[in-house]
């Protein structure tokens, strides 16, 4: 199926939650296989997903002595698993249970003479079930993923803009599986305590001080899809900064600055709207914490 015609196509959480929720667990099996494989980085980032131009890849994973890479295809809807050696498998991206899709993910793995062994507890969700035994989420729409990844595409471009002149430390532009979002760190160089009772999550991926921006596509939280912006630590009184364009600002419910999507769609030129967001937002932290970013 053709990628959609419409450059930011509308995308309500309600309409295609199912598609959203199986998609969500299916992606968290190659995120988990990189994280039991790659060698370990600050704030989690040798964990997340990449988009690339057919849909998200983990990169070339480490594997004895060549390397290999799970890639999601959502133009042919197939998963792609290639290898330095040559081999590569395929498996067609279609509604079926996550439990099926792990049994052909770790199938195809065996075949290719990759053995690994993950943690089948689903992360950062309520009430996870087990991916090896999940027979809840089998729902795939072709036209659902198709305006997701027309959106996932275009954001990650916007991302990729606004990350462009910064200086000094900073992350990629990644897609992390547990919280199935879009995400972009500054840092300041400081170093951070993770909030008290913090679970392994918070403790690795909070231990920095940074002014993160990102895109979710909605969940129980704020079911819409959504631009945000927070700075960790929170500085006092960042809740009380005024933020462009018409439209964004302090989502007190979340504790983030939020910018929903349908009001960027709504603007002249979404692309120059969202980029406002970011470039405002984060210039709003930054002066907060007085010039520390600097």
């Amino acid at each position: 199926m053709a990628q959609s015609q419409t450059p930011w196509p509308s995308l309500p959480y309600d309409e295609w939650k199912e598609t959203l929720d199986t998609i969500h667990m299916y992606s968290q099996i190659p995120g988990k296989i990189r994280l039991a494989l790659s060698p370990h980085e600050p704030e989690w980032q040798h964990s997340a997903l990449y988009v690339n131009s057919r849909g998200l890849t983990t990169g070339p994973i480490p594997y004895r002595d060549h390397t290999f890479e799970i890639q999601f295809d959502f133009l042919r809807h197939y998963v792609e698993i290639s290898t330095s050696l040559g081999p590569s498998a395929s498996i067609h991206l279609e509604s079926r249970t996550v439990a099926d899709f792990y049994a052909a993910m770790m199938e195809a793995l065996e075949g290719l003479g990759i053995d690994v062994s993950i943690n089948p507890k689903p992360q950062e969700v309520p009430n996870p079930i087990p991916l090896t035994e999940d027979t809840q989420h089998s729902t795939y729409e072709e036209a659902d993923i198709g305006r997701f990844w027309t959106i996932l595409s275009g954001v990650d471009s916007v991302l990729r803009e606004y990350r462009a002149p910064f200086r000094e430390r900073h992350s990629l532009v990644q897609f992390f599986w547990g919280s199935f979002d879009l995400a972009y760190f500054r840092f300041t160089g400081r170093p951070a305590s993770p909030p008290s009772g913090a679970n392994l999550i918070m403790r690795e991926g909070a231990d920095a001080q940074m002014i993160c921006a990102g895109f979710w596509f909605g969940d129980q939280r704020l079911a819409e899809p959504a631009f945000y912006s927070y700075a960790f630590p929170k500085p006092d009184g960042l809740e009380r900064a005024v933020i462009r364009p018409a439209g964004a600002g302090w989502n007190t419910d979340i504790g983030e600055f939020i910018f929903r999507y349908e009001e960027a769609r709504a603007q002249p030129s979404p692309r120059a709207a969202m980029l406002e967001f970011l470039n405002s937002s984060y210039d709003a932290a930054a002066a907060v914490v007085k010039g520390r970013t600097a």
